[in-house]
């Protein structure tokens, strides 16, 4: 007999494990991509100057690219395609498209004028070393055409997700990995000759990933009819409905990134490598948020659409409350085995070249701190869009606001006695804090969801992975044979095989449905690929 949960659950997971197994690609390659940049530049001045330069048009791609505009979109066209005419819906992504690329086109070109007038607000503490401030402004001026072609690539994957295309969308992120590290590595050893600084390579490499990202969907949206062709009609009601959206989503969804704006400003004002040490930490945090959240999140955005289009609450509570289950059986024991085999995993994975011992202890720290927040990362990914679906953008505004001040609060208390851990731990409380209050303005504005059984499938998922550290623990403890790479390998390896199994045990002893739903789903993929 299934559960009630069950068809909400095993929709999920099928369209979840193509777009996860995509995002696996994906992050795997981004952790090389991590490795190579440890490796020829550490976590000295030229990755501080990297990284606030990256992060300035990143900031902004990732409110569009898996935030507001993906899910805007997605929203509305989900709504032509079930209400309009193919006709309707042609010209509302022509239009949509056509908009857009204006309106990052001017913030582009703005961005890359500003962009030393950026860097100070964003790092003012980078003028106090000599050349800092300079080589971040160059940076950001070469990458900042990156939003454009990252944010047209978003619209694309929302597209394509509604069409009902998952792995492509998510296969397109490994191609920006791979263009960063063919191109970017491939430059960063070869400019020095020409006088150039390398890491100016990694920037050049950078938009070389994002064109690869956009390029490689057209194919899929070409076959299925799609022809994208500039059109701009501002009166449109589609557009103007994305707009309403859009703008007061951006501010809703940007909790996370707001406080990496000011977790950035706080660690300019700590030691040297700060900066590089959070970026590291929390690029290994999005291992698991995008394999599990942004994963669950683009699977669940189109289904959840559909029904909010339809007015079918109690589907859609129970939709949403699946996709929580699910990422919270995937992301609590990943959390606990982050902080467990933190420095282990650090420095199997970038202690070589430029990047030392040093760092990957400071690196540690700030991973354990981030691993907190974890859960709620993931969370946020999937509710958020909920109010989307609905139509309702002012409470997310209300968290995004409510979450950046007692951001500064918690920094400004600790900073001087945690440093850089502080940051982390404060984005972790932070969003914790942002995904409870939309939690529960989100049962009142609904009429209720299954809260009653989202709290028991929490507390299995809890015993479960009290379990699986138990066992991490102990054989990590035991196996800890020092700071070899044959050694780490073999402890981090063996630690988190054992904590699989146990965990995978454990969940169907306490009898997670969403689990075993999700462990079919697997089953049959691996099945059909085995076939």
């Amino acid at each position: 007999m299934p559960s009630p949960s069950g068809t909400s659950a095993s929709r999920i997971a099928r369209s979840a494990k193509s777009v996860s197994a995509a995002v696996f690609l994906s992050r795997l390659l981004g952790l090389v991509r991590e490795q190579v940049l440890a490796g020829l530049f550490g976590a000295g001045t030229a990755m501080d100057a990297f990284v606030v330069a990256f992060r300035i048009p990143n900031l902004l791609r990732d409110l569009f690219a898996e935030g507001a505009l993906s899910s805007a979109f997605v929203t509305v066209f989900a709504e032509y395609q079930e209400k309009k005419n193919p006709e309707e819906t042609h010209r509302l992504v022509n239009n949509v498209f056509t908009a857009i690329t204006i309106i990052l086109g001017i913030v582009c070109i703005l961005g890359i004028f500003f962009s030393k007038e950026l860097v100070m607000l964003m790092a003012p503490e980078f003028s106090l070393v000599a050349g800092k401030i300079q080589l971040s402004t160059s940076l950001t001026m070469i990458m900042f055409p990156f939003l454009l072609l990252i944010s047209i690539s978003a619209l694309l994957m929302g597209l394509l997700n509604t069409r009902g295309y998952f792995f492509i969308p998510a296969f397109a992120s490994s191609c920006f990995n791979l263009g960063s590290i063919v191109v970017g590595g491939g430059l960063a050893l070869a400019i020095p000759a020409m006088g150039y600084p390398a890491i100016y390579g990694m920037a050049v490499g950078t938009l070389a990933g994002g064109g690869m990202q956009l390029l490689v969907q057209l194919p899929c949206v070409r076959k299925e009819g799609f022809r994208i062709r500039p059109f701009l009609n501002l009166r449109d009601p589609g557009l103007r409905k994305m707009g309403r959206l859009v703008i007061p989503a951006i501010i809703g969804l940007s909790a996370t990134q707001i406080n990496i704006f000011v977790n950035t400003n706080f660690a300019s004002r700590c030691a040297e490598g700060s900066v590089a040490w959070l970026n590291y930490a929390f690029r290994l945090m999005q291992f698991p948020i995008g394999l599990f959240g942004v994963a669950l999140s683009v699977a669940t955005l189109p289904l959840i659409a559909k029904q909010a289009a339809k007015g079918a609450s109690r589907e859609l509570g129970e939709t949403m409350v699946s996709s929580l289950v699910l990422a919270f059986a995937l992301t609590l024991p990943a959390a606990i085995g982050l902080w467990l085999l933190a420095e282990p995993i650090i420095a199997l994975i970038f202690q070589h070249g430029h990047f030392t011992r040093f760092d990957t202890v400071m690196t540690a720290q700030a991973l354990k701190f981030y691993s907190i927040g974890l859960m709620a990362y993931s969370a946020v990914k999937i509710i958020v869009p909920v109010y989307y679906a609905l139509d309702d953008t002012k409470w997310p505004v209300i968290g995004s606001f409510m979450s950046v001040a007692a951001n500064v609060i918690i920094i400004l208390l600790t900073l001087d006695r945690f440093q850089h851990r502080a940051i982390a731990l404060s984005t972790s409380v932070t969003i914790i804090f942002n995904f409870l209050f939309l939690a529960v303005i989100l049962y009142r504005k609904t009429g209720g969801y299954p809260v009653r059984r989202l709290i028991v499938s929490l507390g299995k998922i809890a015993v479960a992975s009290a379990l699986m550290g138990a066992v991490v623990l102990v054989i990590s403890t035991w196996m800890d044979f020092g700071q070899g790479m044959a050694a780490l390998a073999l402890q981090v390896s063996v630690s988190i095989a054992a904590g699989v199994i146990v965990y995978a045990m454990a969940v169907l002893l306490v009898g997670l449905g969403e689990a075993r739903e999700f462990m079919e789903a697997v089953k049959g993929m691996i099945r059909r690929a085995v076939g």
